[in-house]
């Protein structure tokens, strides 16, 4: 059998999928076992079908594959959904009771494996428990001890009773004893490895949320939307332990307005939402950069246009990231490639913010932010995380930054392009500032000269954090591989272990995964070494392709995914072969 597990459990929306899911994913981690999760849920509180599935290994694992070991099939249609990723050995638990199920067999060379999943839960408490007789079932195929699952049933029900707990546990371990009375667990072939390490498990929006409060942020707006809402739900009731505050806004519009009022106190302020929100943000987003006032808004993308489809996999939204905006913006634009890079970009994004007074869009998408993933507690340091509030001025160097009328100028067309930034009841450095355009003082004025010199003077900030920043990228494979792969986002875990299945089959690879977007690095060079380049995206127009064309004149091939779903290694790792002149078959 493969080293690593592939479990899954699916369902309808609103039958505990997802909680059942998190549940094994952190029993799997609390065991020392590496986890990487994926879903696929409707866009609909009830009703229509949602799985959660868990890759989990003694290895790092950072991608799903199209294979399933075990499946909790708590409907017909979960084994029609997942039919082409299960194999000879998978092992298909199901309710042998319900009538749902009472014509299933399993495919030949599957193991079905009928539980009375509701009975045994009645007989620990309650029907709703059914999932957790799925689990101590699942524990017992895959002989993974049942104790493991105890600790995430405490954290996921300790809030509701030590009662509920212990029904809980007695649950499961029906469900673990009806296999050991009814089957012989050798005929299933698992046996899931355990260690003594220790690992955080956590999805991209919760690192986000992390990374905020490690940045100093104190302040979030936001309105509830789909895949960002968790951003807010993270920060809720912890970032006020650090003088900070929450606030749901009743729109995206009334979001951002209320963050830039933040950041123009003083406080390192931000908003999450996802394509639809970043539109209704658009107008605002201008007026941040023309204030030159330092904010992060952080954009989840999901599949559009219009409402799309909120719960799926998609990467469109860059053009409107990179130029959407009535008049010419600076801005930058910064992407997370990995869930653990949610963390540091987002303490990246507010330092360049506030560095060079200029908005940063943080870029993450859906596969990103509900993915859960285990990493060593080391990745994120706290106390390794630098604060850089830039040209920040106080009463003791006011002075340096006042005119011959003693007057402060927060707009003052300083030659790096960043001007002297003040707080409110800084002693001599009251000012105004508008979004009409403005004189060094903050006056509007239609002056053309002035024009000049405060548009040339916003655009030199991007200029200068080109040339005082790393923009660069981060690489794998065969660094004298002739095929170049480059990509971006959430690609970038499928790809890593894609490279490993071209290996086996003797394709070499140089992969670059690009996390800065705007400012982005000058990949010229790179292009003009490789006989062939690739650019890998989640969406249908190769948005990101389009840009580095235009960077190097140089015409790339394209390997695009747009139905909603994210890539898988395996599955890429074809793709990309059908991209060469002499495509080889993969090994899965």
């Amino acid at each position: 059998m493969p080293d690593d597990l592939n479990w899954a459990i699916g369902g309808e929306a609103g039958d505990g999928i997802n909680s059942t899911g998190k549940i094994f994913a952190q029993a799997l981690s609390r065991a020392g076992r590496h986890v990487f999760t994926s879903k696929d849920f409707a866009s609909r509180i009830r009703g229509g079908y949602t799985a959660y599935k868990v890759r989990s290994s003694t290895a790092q694992v950072e991608s799903v594959v199209d294979r399933l070991d075990i499946l909790i099939a708590l409907t017909q249609r979960t084994v029609e959904e997942n039919m082409d990723e299960l194999h000879e050995g998978s092992v298909i638990i199901y309710d042998g009771e319900r009538t749902m199920m009472e014509d299933f067999e399993a495919p030949e060379g599957m193991i079905g494996l009928p539980v009375p999943l509701k009975s045994l839960a009645e007989d620990a408490g309650g029907a709703i428990m059914q999932n957790i007789v799925a689990l101590g079932t699942a524990c017992e195929v895959a002989n993974f001890p049942i104790e493991n699952l105890d600790e995430a049933l405490e954290k996921r029900f300790g809030n509701k009773g030590q009662s509920i707990v212990e029904n809980n546990k007695k649950a499961a371990r029906l469900g673990e004893e009806h296999v050991q009375d009814e089957y012989d667990r050798d005929d299933f072939g698992y046996d899931v490895e355990t260690t003594d390490s220790d690992y955080v498990l956590l999805n991209g929006d919760e690192a986000i949320g992390m990374g905020a409060i490690a940045a100093g942020c104190r302040f979030y707006s936001g309105y509830p939307i789909t895949p960002a809402t968790d951003v807010m739900e993270y920060l809720k009731g912890r970032i006020e332990r650090y003088g900070g505050h929450v606030m749901q806004a009743e729109d995206e519009l009334s979001a951002i307005n209320m963050a830039l009022g933040a950041a123009r106190a003083g406080a390192r302020s931000m908003t999450a939402t996802s394509g639809p929100g970043i539109d209704l943000m658009t107008e605002t987003f201008g007026l941040v950069a023309t204030s030159e006032t330092p904010l992060v808004i952080c954009d989840v993308m999901r599949s559009g246009p219009s409402t799309g489809m909120p719960t799926k996999q998609e990467q469109g939204d860059l053009d409107m990231l990179l130029y959407g905006g009535h008049g010419e913006i600076p801005r930058f634009v910064v992407a997370a490639t990995t869930v653990a890079e949610c963390f540091h970009k987002t303490v990246e994004a507010f330092n360049l913010a506030e560095k060079y007074q200029t908005p940063v869009y943080l870029v993450a998408d859906l596969a990103l932010s509900v993915t859960e993933q285990t990493y060593e507690p080391e990745e994120f340091d706290m106390d390794a995380v630098e604060v850089d509030r830039g040209k920040l001025v106080d009463e003791n160097d006011i002075d340096t930054w006042l005119n011959d009328k003693d007057q402060f100028q927060p707009h003052f067309p300083a030659a790096d392009g960043v001007s002297p930034r003040t707080l409110p009841g800084t002693s001599g450095g009251a000012h105004m500032t508008t979004g009409l355009e403005h004189d060094e003082l903050g006056r509007r004025t239609e002056d053309t000269d002035v024009r000049i010199e405060q548009v040339d003077k916003r655009n030199q900030k991007v200029q200068t954090a080109q040339e005082e920043e790393e923009w660069d990228y981060r690489e794998f494979g065969d660094p004298d591989a002739d095929t170049l792969v480059v990509s971006w986002g959430s690609n970038e875990g499928a790809m890593r272990e894609a490279i490993g299945f071209l290996e086996e089959a003797d394709v070499s690879v140089r992969f670059l995964s690009v996390p800065y977007l705007f400012p982005r690095p000058d990949l010229s060079e790179e292009f003009e070494e490789a006989e062939e380049v690739i650019v890998v995206e989640c969406n249908a127009t190769g948005q990101f392709a389009d840009v580095l064309e235009h960077d190097t004149l140089t015409r790339v091939n394209r390997v695009n995914k747009y139905n909603g779903v994210q890539f898988k290694a395996d599955e890429l790792a074809e793709r990309i072969t059908e991209q060469l002149d002499t495509p080889q078959e993969v090994p899965t």
